[in-house]
């Protein structure tokens, strides 16, 4: 069922209808494929034939049925852009799924010695949870859903300078945790690092998770692979049972420098809590080990959220005493944005951006990443769905007797400038009223 068009809406659409081309209207809009938020352009764009200078294709903003060219925003967060957070999901899906067990490009030997390992952020205070029976601390239990949950006991004993410098540091810990890895691994190999590129390279893909309390923290599927990389098999004493070993040492030694603040001198490490799992290419149930299909789902989903899961805002902060009035965000993450805003006016902290990223609780990195030879890259995925969908418009136009020439031998001159984001209300109307459903499952269909 369509929803019903707004007055404004309907306005425009009527307007629209008596000056122009309402289906070329909607089928722009539907090229959007339901984006939220689309970039609009302004300028234009000539296809010429780089033989004969016939001019192929010329497209002017004026003449669009839009009065711009209107664009996906691309934008991975699911509160900003639920359709295009949805594309982000199904190509992280897709990109981890292929460097667990194979596909786009990988062969299924790819699955020999991958673990599913959980990284979390140290003690900053106690802070209200379930704890066994679901009883807290505070002496009374939490629902799923209580607000309440992840929040300082006692918020003035809470290390709240602490916590948002972690989530500042969290990155440059990751690092230092990898090359701690592979240091145990030559160690544990009787190997120097230098020999064990020779024979063992380490893949993975991680993403960023904001625990309730504000705090960063890491789920990663690690895997050891043969010095060429994904297809290359790694050598026999590289099991999982030596991985697993080596992540817990190195998990436990990596450590990054903090400032000098008041006198103390952070350092950080990461919490005591680390869960390590195996992983296999089918569900094992009533064990431990989690599918490939399961681990690619959960780091799919965090790929599109934020810090907002904490509490806060999935904005930018231009004014603190301004944005977060009426903002809705919880009292423990109103103290964590303005210890960023405060810690952000030191010149000795100025490097780490803490006020650009007060809405982050300071954290500043990528939600997902991976090394380069895990498996595919986003790029090579999004290039692959543009291929095709060129290939469609090729065949659609030469059904309709207007064959397209090959992009081979078409010079493109081009010049677009920002002309701002967003909908009208009509365009709004048409794109929900054509928005596919959003696939809640942890693959595209």
């Amino acid at each position: 069922m369509h929803p019903t068009a707004p007055a404004g809406a309907i306005r425009q659409l009527a307007s629209l209808a008596r000056h122009g081309d309402l289906s070329a209207y909607a089928h722009q809009i539907q090229r959007l494929g339901g984006c939220e938020r689309p970039v609009r352009m302004e300028g234009h764009r000539l296809d010429v034939h780089a033989a004969t200078g016939e001019i192929v294709r010329d497209v002017v903003d004026r003449h669009l049925p839009a009065g711009q060219l209107l664009i996906r925003c691309k934008n991975r967060r699911a509160t900003r852009c639920a359709t295009c957070a949805e594309v982000y999901r199904k190509d992280t899906f897709h990109l981890v799924t292929a460097g667990l067990s194979g596909g786009k490009g990988i062969g299924p030997s790819i699955a020999q010695h991958p673990r599913f390992a959980t990284f979390t952020a140290p003690f900053f205070g106690p802070v209200h949870n379930r704890l066994g029976g679901g009883r807290c601390r505070c002496g009374r239990p939490h629902a799923d859903d209580d607000m309440a949950l992840g929040t300082p006991l006692g918020p003035d004993r809470y290390d709240y300078r602490a916590a948002v410098l972690w989530n500042a540091h969290a990155g440059a810990l990751w690092g230092r945790f990898t090359t701690y890895l592979r240091q145990q691994l030559a160690s544990r190999a009787g190997i120097n690092r230098t020999e064990l590129r020779h024979c063992l390279k380490v893949s993975y893909a991680k993403v960023a998770e904001y625990q309730r309390r504000g705090a960063v923290h890491f789920h990663a599927v690690i895997r050891l692979d043969g010095p060429d990389g994904a297809e290359d098999t790694p050598p026999a004493w590289a099991t999982t049972e030596l991985l697993t070993d080596a992540i817990r040492s190195a998990a436990r030694l990596a450590e990054t420098p903090g400032p000098v603040l008041d006198g103390h001198a952070y350092t950080f490490r990461f919490g005591d809590q680390l869960d390590i799992r195996p992983i296999r290419s089918a569900d094992f149930a009533g064990t431990s080990e989690l599918s490939s299909r399961a681990v690619a789902a959960y780091i799919a989903k965090y790929a599109t959220k934020g810090a907002e899961t904490a509490g806060t805002l999935d904005r930018p902060i231009r004014n603190p005493i301004t944005d977060l009035i009426g903002s809705g965000i919880t009292d423990h993450a109103r103290r964590m944005i303005l210890t960023c805003w405060h810690l952000g006016a030191l010149p000795e902290l100025e490097d780490l951006r803490l006020r650009k990223w007060a809405h982050m609780l300071g954290f500043r990195g990528h939600f997902s990443t991976k090394s380069r030879a895990y498996s595919v890259t986003l790029g090579a995925l999004r290039q692959e769905r543009a291929a095709h969908n060129e290939a469609l418009a090729r065949a659609r136009a030469t059904e309709a007797g207007r064959p397209l020439p090959d992009p081979d031998t078409v010079l493109v001159l081009s010049h677009w400038r920002f002309g701002g984001t967003g909908l009208t209300a009509a365009e709004t109307w048409l794109a929900a009223s054509r928005r596919p459903a959003l696939d809640t499952e942890g693959e595209s269909q």
